[in-house]
């Protein structure tokens, strides 16, 4: 009988510890496909608005590419624009900061503007995303411009 209590009350022990889990990863805001998607295709269409044959890399904080295409032909644009998304969603910083480190053989660290990290609007990092194909400039404007159009800050302070 006592044995009985004891293995109840282990399994409503696990089964509150479990559920408790399951609520916290539940209430950390996350990148979503469709948020990732959104990204990518805003970036696209005001690229392709400008002339420009660019590639777009959304990646979630812990590095995962969500979303991804590459109108440019040429291979190395994608490569690029995972490398500075890549970069900017694991440090949590514009690759145009990123740039200015003096830490040539940090892991996954980009130097080349054109990565922008993605907050919510309460400041919490869930990634980054980046650009390349047109001039640098417009590749960090871009994936500002997408990342805000989709609700999202490129700073921790909301902006």
């Amino acid at each position: 009988m006592k044995l009985n209590s004891i293995a109840a009350g282990l399994v409503a022990l696990v089964a509150a510890g479990a559920s408790t889990t399951a609520s916290a990863q539940d209430l950390y805001p996350r990148l979503g496909f469709d948020t990732a998607d959104a990204i990518r295709d805003h970036c696209l269409a005001q690229a392709r608005q400008a002339g420009h044959a660019v590639a777009v890399a959304v990646f979630d904080h812990g590095g995962d590419l969500v979303s991804f295409a590459r109108d440019a032909g040429r291979p190395a644009v994608g490569a690029v624009a995972r490398w500075k998304g890549l970069s900017a969603a694991v440090y949590l910083r514009p690759t145009v900061e990123t740039g200015t480190w003096d830490m040539a053989t940090a892991p996954m660290l980009a130097t080349a503007e054109g990565g922008v990290p993605l907050f919510t609007r309460d400041g919490v990092g869930i990634g980054g995303v980046g650009v390349s194909g047109a001039p640098s400039e417009f590749d960090a404007g871009c994936a500002t411009a997408a990342a805000e159009a989709a609700g999202l800050a490129v700073s921790a302070g909301g902006r």
